[in-house]
């Protein structure tokens, strides 16, 4: 069989289009693997989070801002099913005023106890996080703690494997009740009075 030269000349612009993309597609997942996502930082007035926190196309048309700044600053803990109040909602919301510290509870760190202050704490691999782990499942920057309207709120930040707060999945700033477990990686924590 005889091919033309212009096939094998276009198979091989092909090949070699094809091979770049996968070269670049290495490249980008290393890129965010070892430097991680930039790091967005929360607003402080209601509704500009609300709308970052639902985004346009989440949010029904009919639905105002207002609602979903409701939606998003409703608590996490919620009644059970026999009208007992669950062990998060027992115990509160972590406020500036009724938490002291972050516990290590189990991994690498445990026992280890944070002070805590007014300011941000970020959780991560990098050497620049406030709370430094280092493990194969944790991300450069994997989380952040943060007081909002004296309020404890915990952040993925886009992370790989996720950050679960008392066995659920963190997806946006979310309150953090007193004792409730905090799981990153093969570490856990929680912040006690």
């Amino acid at each position: 069989m005889n091919v033309s030269e212009l096939t094998l000349l276009v198979l091989r612009i092909g090949f070699l289009l094809l091979l770049w993309m996968f070269i670049f597609g290495i490249v980008y997942a290393l890129r965010s693997d070892l430097f991680g996502q930039r790091v967005r930082k929360m607003q402080t007035d209601a509704a500009p989070v609300a709308a970052a926190a639902f985004p346009a196309s989440a949010v029904p048309a009919a639905v105002p801002v207002a609602a979903a700044a409701e939606a998003f600053t409703a608590p996490v803990a919620r009644a059970s099913p026999a009208g007992q109040d669950t062990p998060a909602a027992q115990a509160g919301t972590a406020t500036s005023q009724n938490t002291t510290r972050l516990v290590i509870t189990s991994g690498p760190k445990a026992g280890t106890e944070f002070p805590l202050g007014a300011d941000t704490i970020t959780i991560g691999r990098s050497s620049d996080s406030s709370l430094v782990i280092r493990d194969d499942y944790t991300s450069t920057h994997h989380a952040r703690l943060m007081l909002w309207h004296d309020e404890w709120m915990l952040q993925d930040l886009d992370s790989t494997n996720g950050t679960f707060l008392a066995g659920s999945r963190v997806t946006v700033p979310t309150k953090i009740p007193l004792n409730a477990t905090v799981k990153i990686g093969a570490t856990s924590f929680e912040l006690r009075r």
